[in-house]
């Protein structure tokens, strides 16, 4: 034995990063029958956004056909894209709401 204590772990630093998870966007697609006023709604309630930011976000998706209304790990933006459906459809309004890896 070379005296060194049995017990003694030796700590070395390598060049391991943690990967951060992926992102998603999560979008709203524009369509002819949900109302303006109900899809600033949806933003505001969902994605915390104020008045401002929700009327900017629902001009871009009545104008462009697409919106992001934010970007968020896996889990997170499947529960939000759930939730947006699930209130749309009990508001009888189709609102498509997707996400995509960003």
């Amino acid at each position: 034995m070379t005296g060194e204590n049995p017990d003694t772990v030796i700590l070395t630093q390598g060049k391991n990063k943690l990967k951060s998870p992926p992102m998603y966007k999560i979008l709203l697609l524009n369509d002819d029958f949900t109302p303006m006023e109900f899809v600033v709604d949806v933003l505001k309630i969902f994605f915390s956004m104020s008045q401002e930011q929700a009327t900017r976000v629902m001009i871009k998706v009545h104008t462009e056909g697409v919106g992001v209304c934010g970007v968020y790990p896996c889990d997170i933006a499947s529960t939000k894209v759930g939730q947006v459906i699930e209130f749309a459809r009990k508001n009888q309004h189709p609102l498509r709401c997707v996400m995509e890896e960003n």
